[in-house]
C-alpha cells in the first residue's frame, strides 16, 4: 500500500493509543474492540513503512517516527474535523443576493428591509427588484440567491414554496366611470407581465373589447395612471391607494384570479436567513386589511 491510501480512522486509532498509552483504553475512546485497534496500528505501520510504537510487556512508547507522526496527525485531524463540521452546517453568508418582485415593492419592501437589517446587521444585502420572470431567469443563471415573487395561481406552477395568496381586483380612480358600451380602457405594463396577461385573458373570457389607454414601465407608473383617471387595471387589493377604488362586480367586468407569493431558493445554504425573511413578509402581508 501507498501512504496516499492512509485512512482517517487509522490516524484516530493511533492518536487514541498515543494519548491513552494502551490499546485497551484507546478501544474505549474510539468505541472499537482492542483487537480492532491493534489491527489498525499494524495497518498504519504497514502503509507508512514505519514503526510508530515500541512495545514491551510493561509499556507502550512512541518511537521517534511515532512522535513526528503524532504532531502531524493531530494537525490533520483538526482540519478534517473542522471541514466536516462546516460541510454539515449551512454556510455562513456575508452577502445575500435577494430578488423581490416589484409588485411587492410599494407595499411591503421598506418595512421588510428595515426589520431584516435590525435582525442581521452584519449581512450585506444585494437587492434586485423587477418583473418576476426576469428575477427567475437571474436565479437560474446563478445571479440571485433567493427570489420572492408574485405569480398567477396555476396547477403548472411548481417552482418555489407558496407563502401567501392574494385576490386580484379591478382598480380605478374614485371618480372614474366605466362605460360598458365602449371598449375597456386598460392601464398595463409592457410584456412580459403576468398582470397584463391576466387582464387580456379575462377580457377574452367574456368577449369584452379593450384598448390600451396607458403603457407603463412599472407598477408605480400603473398606479399613477389609474389615479389620474386614464383607465382601469388589475392588481392585488393591497395596491389600492388614496384616490382609488375597487371596481364592483355590478360594473360588468370579468372575474379575476388570485395570485401567489412564492419563495424560490429556500435551500440549506440560505435557509437560516430566508426563514426569518419569509416570516417578516407574511406578517406584513397579514397585517394588510385588504388582504385575505
Amino acid at each position: 500500500m501507498q501512504a496516499s491510501d492512509l485512512e482517517i480512522d487509522l490516524l484516530r486509532a493511533f492518536i487514541a493509543v498515543a494519548e491513552t498509552g494502551s490499546f485497551t483504553a484507546a478501544a474505549e475512546v474510539i468505541a472499537r474492540s482492542q483487537s480492532a485497534v491493534s489491527q489498525k496500528i499494524i495497518r498504519l505501520e504497514d502503509i507508512l513503512g514505519l514503526r510508530v510504537f515500541e512495545r514491551t510487556s510493561r509499556a507502550l512508547n512512541l518511537t521517534p517516527d511515532g512522535e513526528r507522526l503524532l504532531v502531524g496527525a493531530r494537525q490533520l485531524m483538526v482540519h478534517f474535523d473542522t471541514f466536516i463540521r462546516e460541510i454539515k452546517q449551512p454556510a455562513t453568508l456575508s452577502l445575500l443576493r435577494l430578488g423581490v418582485s416589484e409588485n411587492l415593492v410599494p407595499t411591503q419592501l421598506p418595512k421588510l428591509l428595515s426589520r431584516f437589517s435590525e435582525l442581521y446587521p452584519d449581512i450585506q444585502l444585494e437587492l434586485t427588484t423587477g418583473l418576476s420572470n426576469d428575477l427567475l431567469a437571474d436565479h437560474e443563471a446563478g445571479l440571485l440567491d433567493v427570489v420572492i415573487a408574485k405569480r398567477k395561481i396555476s396547477p403548472n406552477a411548481q417552482r418555489g414554496r407558496i407563502i401567501w395568496r392574494e385576490p386580484l381586483v379591478w382598480i380605478a380612480a374614485k371618480d372614474y366611470e366605466i362605460d360598458t358600451a365602449r371598449p375597456a380602457r386598460l392601464v398595463m405594463m409592457r410584456p412580459p407581465c403576468a398582470y397584463r396577461a391576466i387582464m387580456i385573458e379575462a377580457m377574452a373570457s367574456v368577449r369584452r373589447e379593450w384598448t390600451c389607454a396607458c403603457l407603463a414601465s412599472n407598477v408605480m407608473g400603473v398606479q399613477a395612471a389609474v389615479a389620474a383617471g386614464l383607465g382601469i387595471t388589475a392588481l392585488g387589493a393591497s395596491f389600492l391607494q388614496e384616490g382609488m377604488r375597487i371596481v364592483e362586480p355590478s360594473e360588468k367586468l370579468p372575474t379575476l384570479p388570485s395570485t401567489e407569493v412564492a419563495v424560490i431558493g429556500d435551500e440549506a445554504r440560505t435557509q437560516h436567513l430566508v426563514q426569518p425573511l419569509v416570516s417578516l413578509l407574511t406578517e406584513g402581508l397579514m397585517s394588510g386589511n385588504s388582504l385575505t
